[in-house]
């Protein structure tokens, strides 16, 4: 069963935030750095774990994570670390935690450079997934191949986040601004 079937069938009144974050989240273009880089650390930290534990978690990893603002989690410490590492609320795997603060830091280099992170990942597009997975692993820690997918499909950067049958489809294409479409087809 696909993303689309197993969310679509979920009733409208359902407490299972695989349905919201499918019709409201999933594919959609994601325009603040900060958002962004929330959805690179929970898609790392769904890495062997379910995406529903992970929604499900997200209030607790955004307040583990001072609200994913990317300045604050650069300059985490140890004190921070250990702190993340002994939050029951959130995943509590060193490699996960030193990835997020890692990461924090190389965004605001990328930041400086390009202006924002969602402008670094605009001068980047298009590119297949391989060259993608690629790019960031030079770039970042913690990002093997269906984490970089997973991310860039959730954030717009990649097809395949809903069928063409599905109702949510559209929107998405409709929510892509325009120079990225035609930048697509040239």
């Amino acid at each position: 069963m696909s993303y689309c079937d197993y969310a679509n069938a979920l009733p409208a009144d359902t407490d299972n935030p695989n349905k919201h974050y499918h019709d409201h989240a999933y594919g959609f273009p994601i325009e603040d750095d900060n958002e962004l880089f929330e959805r690179l650390v929970l898609e790392i930290n769904q890495a062997g774990l379910s995406w529903t534990l992970i929604l499900k978690k997200q209030v607790a990893f955004q307040t583990a994570y001072s609200g994913f603002d990317i300045a604050a989690v650069a300059a985490y410490g140890e004190t921070d670390r250990e702190r993340l590492l002994a939050d029951p609320g959130i995943v509590r795997n060193r490699l996960k935690v030193d990835a997020a603060i890692y990461n924090a830091r190389q965004i605001l280099l990328l930041q400086q450079q390009y202006g924002s992170f969602k402008q670094w990942l605009d001068t980047h597009h298009p590119r297949s997934k391989e060259a993608w997975v690629k790019l960031f692993k030079k770039q970042f820690k913690f990002v093997g191949g269906e984490i970089v997918n997973e991310f860039l499909m959730s954030t717009g950067y990649l097809p395949g986040a809903h069928e063409p049958g599905c109702p949510v489809y559209e929107k998405t294409l409709a929510a892509k601004p325009k120079w990225l479409e035609a930048k697509l087809e040239a």
